[in-house]
């Protein structure tokens, strides 16, 4: 069978209602044999960083470097409509209003750049100190070199961020604002989400949000959120790897009224016909924002993780991974750490933590050579259960957390 089906067989196979680990087992590991073999001694909780793939990622990608070697040129007309795939699968994901409403990008921060490239003046700009670091490095470097006029709320003592500070800030004046979903420091769910965008849009002000830590973590519906812009990728929950990131524009920014510096070849009307009209005649709608010749691979490379989203659902995903959280951050605490998670206002991981400087790296890599595979991000160390991991791997890994903290203080 080929990815779509095989995947859509073994989802069947799980039956309606609630997830069970046994179901699961039974199932859902199968499609993911080659990684799980060959980390058979490893508890995987650094899934909120790097997803792992399933075994069809590697004849997916196979199918497009073998369609190079038998077609050359000629493979453009599949790899075309890979492309075509890969953006209407997303669109579903993100209950975009139409597939050209997502536009290929290689990472989220490529796309933030292309919207800040569509301002002819300098725009004013709100955005998080929580935002990821390459969004962040992005943001300050426009700054420094006058591009942007930049504004960034700070947490609160608890690291949290507050609507009514997001609120406040707007109010002095914005042009697009550039907020997480979710945070990826403490898995903070941002409040208020509908509220601030409607707060934003009734001061002027465009919103751009970053989906990369919600999307297929909790139900994202970016068309009744009405903003205007989101940037995410695949990395993580969609199981796709590096390189597959995605823009999506509101189809009210599709109309030829904006446009960006950062579009080449491939956003022509006529891309291979290689005529130079002054100006420059776009492509329609979302086309208009592609770039030059595309890596070609990434669309193959994603096309499992997305399939397998959307044959699985978020909804009892989302169930399933509060389930998994609400253990792991009990087994967590009943230990004395100060363990968060496991609730609605919490995206897909859980962090204990640790306020004396450097010691939640430290615990990290200590972890990492005892075959428990986190990652720390500041203060914060992150620990992300999901459907292949047991709640007997949750209990040793939590025995090994302990441990590991308790020696390093």
């Amino acid at each position: 069978m080929g990815t779509a089906a095989t995947i859509e067989s073994a989802v069947t196979a799980l039956g309606p209602g609630p997830f069970s680990e046994s179901s699961i087992s039974r199932h859902i590991a199968p499609l993911f044999s080659r990684v799980l073999a060959r980390n058979a001694d490893q508890i995987y909780l650094a899934n909120h960083s790097l997803g792992r793939p399933l075994d069809a990622t590697g004849n997916d990608v196979a199918e497009a470097l073998t369609l190079w070697q038998t077609r050359l040129g000629d493979a453009w007309d599949d790899w075309s409509a890979e492309m075509s795939s890969y953006r209407e699968r997303l669109a579903r994901l993100l209950n975009a209003p139409r597939a050209d409403c997502v536009v290929p990008r290689t990472g989220a921060g490529q796309g933030l750049r292309a919207i800040l490239n569509s301002y002819d003046t300098v725009p004013r700009v709100l955005a998080t100190r929580g935002e990821f670091d390459s969004i962040d490095v992005i943001l300050r470097q426009y700054a420094s070199h006058g591009r942007i006029r930049l504004h960034l709320v700070e947490p609160r003592a608890d690291g949290m961020f507050v609507a009514d500070d997001l609120l406040a800030a707007l109010r002095d004046g914005t042009d697009l604002v550039v907020l997480s979903q979710v945070m990826f420091t403490t898995s903070q769910v941002l409040p208020e989400l509908p509220v601030l965008i409607q707060a934003a849009h009734q001061t002027g002000a465009r919103v751009l949000l970053d989906v990369y830590h919600s999307l297929r973590v909790l139900p994202v519906d970016i068309a009744a959120l009405d903003a205007d812009f989101a940037i995410g990728g695949s990395y993580k929950y969609l199981r796709g790897g590096p390189g597959a990131g995605y823009l999506y524009l509101h189809p009210r920014h599709l109309d030829g009224s904006m446009s960006t510096l950062d579009a080449g070849g491939f956003a022509k009307r006529d891309r291979f016909g290689y005529q130079r009209p002054h100006p420059i005649e776009w492509a329609q709608g979302g086309d208009a924002w592609l770039e030059g010749t595309p890596p070609v691979l990434t669309w193959y490379q994603a096309r499992a993780g997305q399939l397998f989203a959307l044959a699985i659902g978020v909804e009892r995903l989302r169930v399933y991974s509060l389930g998994q959280q609400q253990r792991l951050v009990s087994l967590l605490t009943s230990r004395g750490l100060a363990a968060s998670g496991a609730t609605l206002d919490r995206g897909a991981f859980v962090v204990v933590r640790l306020a004396q400087p450097g010691i939640a790296r430290r615990c990290a890599d200590e972890l990492g050579a005892r075959g428990v595979a986190v990652d720390a991000r500041g203060p914060w160390l992150r620990l992300c259960p999901d459907l292949l991991n047991t709640m007997e791997e949750l209990q040793r890994a939590a025995e090994a957390v302990s441990n590991v903290v308790a020696s390093l203080r």
